[in-house]
């Protein structure tokens, strides 16, 4: 996330299975299923929290 959208990024371990990504302490992403959210989908859910342009596939 730095080198996209300027952002320093924090690994918290959480629940066996989980991944869930948080903006100010709010969920964004959070895996719905055994897949796990692809990393475009991460990207675009965490611009669209902190009000920055949305990921194109290629940005």
């Amino acid at each position: 996330m730095k080198k996209e959208l300027n952002l320093d990024a924090e690994l918290k371990v959480g629940p066996s299975g989980s991944f869930i990504v948080e903006v100010d302490g709010k969920p964004v992403v959070k895996k719905e299923s055994l897949a796990f959210p692809t990393e475009q989908q991460i990207l675009e859910a965490v611009s669209k929290a902190v009000g920055g342009p949305s990921q194109s596939p290629g940005s």
